[in-house]
Formats: C-alpha cells, sequence, structure tokens
C-alpha cells in the first residue's frame, strides 16, 4: 500500500471536519457530499434555534453546546462517513472491471478506472490505444 492511499481516509476526515462534505468532495463522492451538506442546512434549519445561527453569523459571542449539537453531530457523523469510505475506496481494487463498468476500461499506466469513450487517461493522461477494426 501506498503512502497515498495510507493518507486518503484520514485527508478526507480531517476535510469534512473544516467543512461537511467537503471530505466526500475529496473523494469524489458529489451526491453523497450534497446530500451531507444539505442535512446539516436542515438540521440547522429545524433544531437550532435562530439565535444561535445568527450570533454564529455575525461573529457575536458563541451560543451555548446545547443549541448547536445537532449540527455538530451531524458533522461529526459526516466525518466518519468520509473516513471509512475513505478506507473503503482504499481497500477496493482500482482494475478489476465488473459488469456495471462496461463503460469503462482501466488505465495500462496507473490502472484506475477510465471512461471508454475517452481517448486518454483522466488521471495520469496517458494516451489510449486507439481501438482497431477488425
Amino acid at each position: 500500500m501506498s503512502e497515498l492511499t495510507k493518507v486518503r481516509p484520514w485527508l478526507a476526515a480531517i476535510l469534512g471536519l473544516a467543512v461537511t462534505g467537503l471530505g466526500h468532495l475529496y473523494l469524489r463522492r458529489w451526491r453523497r457530499a450534497l446530500l451531507w451538506v444539505a442535512l446539516a442546512f436542515a438540521v440547522s434549519a429545524l433544531f437550532v434555534p435562530v439565535e444561535a445561527l445568527e450570533a454564529l453569523a455575525n461573529g457575536g459571542p458563541v451560543p451555548p453546546l446545547t443549541d448547536i449539537l445537532p449540527v455538530l453531530a451531524v458533522s461529526l457523523v459526516s466525518v466518519v462517513d468520509a473516513f471509512f469510505l475513505g478506507l473503503k475506496q482504499v481497500s477496493e481494487p482500482s482494475g478489476v472491471l465488473t459488469d456495471d463498468d462496461a463503460d469503462s476500461v482501466s488505465c495500462p499506466q496507473c490502472g484506475r478506472e477510465v471512461d471508454a469513450d475517452l481517448d486518454f487517461c483522466h488521471w495520469c493522461t496517458t494516451r489510449l490505444d486507439e481501438p482497431t477494426d477488425d
């Protein structure tokens, strides 16, 4: 296992601590990141008092922890999800194709999955061989 793959889950978790959903964006899980951000906004709108939100937005005094605990809980669960998702991505073999990956091929240079319609690997920019007509 390379050093980059060891760091990947931890970096996703740290980015998720900074901003809810950012760790998922780093892992290229766009919809999941959007869902975590939407959940954080929904929880803050439903369960956090307006005064606490205004105090945080205006830089006023920090509201009591019990007022902002629902948003902190959602953010923490998002961080844990990003970490375990990163671990799962690291443990999955990247060059193995399944039936649902019929529209993708693996790059001969880096071994990652690439869309079959592309002429190059968008991960390492290696040019892919043109298909030959027999």
